[in-house]
């Protein structure tokens, strides 16, 4: 927590429910991610039943990232997958890095905000289905932990952590043994070796058998890790038996060769506190698999870091623009490959442009940035020119050949990783140590590979980039960059994209000021998600201003917007609602082309839809008319004019989203319209999620005239 005032006992007080909770659900692994302070990662605070290195591709969770706790804090709903089968459906990422038997369930942390997620995961052992009592016990330990959170910080709102999660033990401890030497001694008897490991994977404890069988006394290896101290089993099928067993909580089994020519099982058994171990010999025949090959130069990847590989890879197909890409580089390959700084660089006009940094000062990337492809300071220019990435150990090495590199960035280590794709140069990304680090040769494979999909993710995100500028450009010229001030109206509009897309579309607003008396104000809907339709919005646009004169009433207004988009016959539907307000005779005339009725809200009474009779959409029939309503403006009225990307969602029926938009505007407060349009939009149906846009336009008659 980083509450700056909150003591330390109310991080204690949450950590103690969140183990509470873990507990009484039966779970084996528990973590609870909170929402950063602009709401667009996750962040994992706290971790409970599994090491931090397990839960490293998953420290950030960005809230459109298709997993479980983004969809549950995003859609305000617990998630649950109760096998391994349901989830390579329902998330086949997470499913490549987590391909162990095992459920889960993600559930909102919310009270009077949205906090983050808390997710609980059991192995496959227990039923595929929850119950719905133990989902009432999940949601009100969420609700409770919503509350210690707002306790903790009445000063501030939290931020997700910046120093890695706290990792709690699951439980109140080991058991104390009592007779600890009669429990020794029953080990000491039984056939065969006999250990234990913690959930870190490190022995704790070896038997006099187990240290016969692996061939190293106990003093040796204790506090190791066994693929670290015994080089035979350094291989990464056994560490994912490790993993598994830490994951899933279910008993698993391997069979090693330990040389020169020695079979040994070993058996697993997890549980909260730790692993145990028999380790017993195979019998005379040799299992029908080899031995695992001797690695002359260097130690294997490990397994943890190749599925951070194969979760890293398909984020990389998801990348939508360079700020992603920078993101999902520094939030997770940089701790994939412990590194602590970054420089993500592109090839422009001769020089190297950085896009995106991470681990620096703001004055060493002023040095760095825009140095020509030549320079002489450091080897990115050399690296990219060349196509061959470069590895530097220690300082000394760097040294030898660019003696001005470790002065600047007083850094210890670097890669040197060009971006190219096929045969061109993208760019170059450098990951640097604050200490000494060598580059094994699989380490050194696996990051010229990785930046091969770096590449690739890169290119497409600047190609995006460019046209969403583009696009950008072209709907902030279609769309009014400020409404008129007029006597006696107050106004508030907002136009929002769709959730995915080019941040463009058909939906459009405007208010028109025809004289000193009346005003015009419209709201139209284009089909699509594309410059074809913002184009043909625009052409709407200079249509109802083309016809929109003194005392023109809203049904010839349309009408004449309909005759020329019947006229340029285009493929796309456009619904179009038309209101004039005669401020001086006190009342609004409003025609519509198949739009959402405007919501009414009147002083004393509810807010309702307004009965609006729609005639057809427009460019459809060149005869069509365009029925007109009338109702007297009295001071006070508001009307809210919308698209029904703020409405609409799958499965629920349109009138009953209609009518909920409704109440939501009747409890909202009226006295700032920018502030009560915000709250529209964060507490509409579509807030978290959009699938289409959203233009809203507020208008309410404060009187005058």
């Amino acid at each position: 927590m980083t509450d700056p005032g909150g003591p330390a006992a109310d991080a204690g007080g949450l950590d103690a429910a969140f183990v509470e909770t873990v507990r009484r659900t039966g779970a084996s692994i528990g973590a609870l991610y909170l929402l950063s302070p602009d709401e667009q990662v996750l962040s994992l605070e706290v971790l409970c039943g599994a090491p931090a290195e397990l839960a490293e591709p998953w420290t950030r969770v960005s809230m459109a990232a298709p997993a479980p706790v983004a969809d549950a804090v995003r859609e305000g709903r617990m998630v649950w997958v109760g096998s391994q089968s349901e989830m390579a459906r329902s998330y086949p990422r997470t499913a490549m890095a987590l391909p162990y038997p095992l459920a889960l369930a993600a559930a909102p942390v919310t009270g009077v905000r949205r906090w983050g997620a808390l997710l609980l995961m059991w192995p496959t052992t227990r039923p595929p289905y929850m119950t719905g009592r133990e989902r009432e016990n999940i949601v009100s330990s969420c609700r409770r932990l919503a509350r210690l959170l707002e306790e903790a910080v009445g000063r501030g709102r939290p931020r997700a952590g910046t120093g890695g999660p706290r990792v709690l033990p699951a439980g109140a401890g080991r058991r104390d043994a009592g007779p600890a030497m009669a429990a020794a001694d029953f080990v000491e008897r039984l056939p065969g070796g006999s250990c234990a490991l913690d959930l870190e994977g490190r022995f704790t404890y070896l038997s006099s058998g187990a240290c016969a069988l692996l061939g190293r006394d106990a003093g040796e290896l204790l506090g190791t890790l066994p693929w670290q101290s015994l080089r035979w089993l350094d291989d990464p099928t056994y560490e994912d038996r490790y993993r598994a067993a830490v994951l899933s909580r279910v008993p698993v089994s391997f069979t090693a060769c330990r040389p020169p020519g020695q079979w040994l099982e070993f058996h697993l058994y997890p549980d909260a506190s730790g692993i145990s171990v028999r380790i017993v010999a195979s019998g005379e025949q040799a299992p029908a698999v080899s031995a695992p090959r001797q690695v002359v130069s260097g130690a294997p990847a490990r397994m943890g870091q190749l599925y951070q590989l194969t979760h890293l890879a398909a984020a990389l197909t998801e990348v939508v623009g360079v700020q992603d890409v920078v993101d999902l580089v520094a939030d997770q390959i940089m701790p994939a490959f412990g590194a602590q700084g970054l420089v993500l660089s592109t090839a422009e006009a001769g020089r190297l442009r950085i896009i995106g940094h991470r681990g620096y000062t703001p004055q060493t990337i002023e040095r760095l940035d825009a140095l020509p492809l030549d320079t002489g300071l450091t080897p990115a220019g050399h690296a990219l020119d060349s196509g061959i990435p470069a590895f530097f150990s220690d300082p000394e090495e760097m040294l030898r050949v660019y003696p001005e590199a470790p002065r600047i960035s007083g850094k210890q280590a670097w890669a040197f990783l060009p971006l190219i794709l096929s045969g061109r140069a993208v760019g170059i990304c450098v990951l640097s140590y604050e200490h000494p680090h060598d580059f094994p040769a699989a380490e050194r494979a696996v990051l010229t590979s990785l930046a091969g999909l770096v590449a690739q993710a890169l290119d497409r995100a600047r190609l995006y980039d460019t046209k969403h500028d583009v696009a950008h450009g072209l709907q902030q010229a279609l769309l009014p960059r400020t409404l008129p001030s007029i006597d006696g109206l107050q106004v508030a509009a907002r136009y929002l994209p769709a959730t995915h897309g080019m941040d463009i579309g058909g939906d459009f607003y405007d208010l028109i000021r025809l004289d000193g008396t009346a005003a015009a104000a419209v709201i139209g809907d284009v089909q699509g998600h594309n410059v074809a339709a913002a184009a043909l919005m625009g052409q709407v646009r200079i249509g109802v201003h083309a016809h929109t004169a003194l005392g023109t009433p809203p049904d010839r207004v349309l009408a004449g917007v309909n005759r020329l988009l019947t006229d340029l016959a285009p493929d796309l539907f456009t619904s179009c609602l038309y209101a004039r307000l005669d401020l001086a005779g006190r009342q609004v005339s409003l025609a519509s082309a198949g739009h959402p009725p405007p919501l009414l809200r009147l002083p004393g009474h509810a807010t309702r839809p307004l009965d609006v009779p729609p005639g057809p959409l427009l460019g459809i029939d060149p005869d069509a008319d365009f029925p007109v309503t009338r109702i007297p403006l009295v001071p006070g009225l508001m009307l809210a004019f919308y698209t029904d990307g703020l409405i609409e969602t799958p499965g629920v029926d349109f009138e009953d989203s209609m009518n909920q938009l409704a109440e939501e505007l009747d409890r909202a407060d009226d006295r700032d319209l920018d502030a009560l349009v915000d709250t529209l939009l964060r507490t509409s149906a579509t807030a978290g999620q959009r699938t289409d846009d959203v233009a809203l336009l507020v208008l309410r008659f404060t009187g005058g005239h």
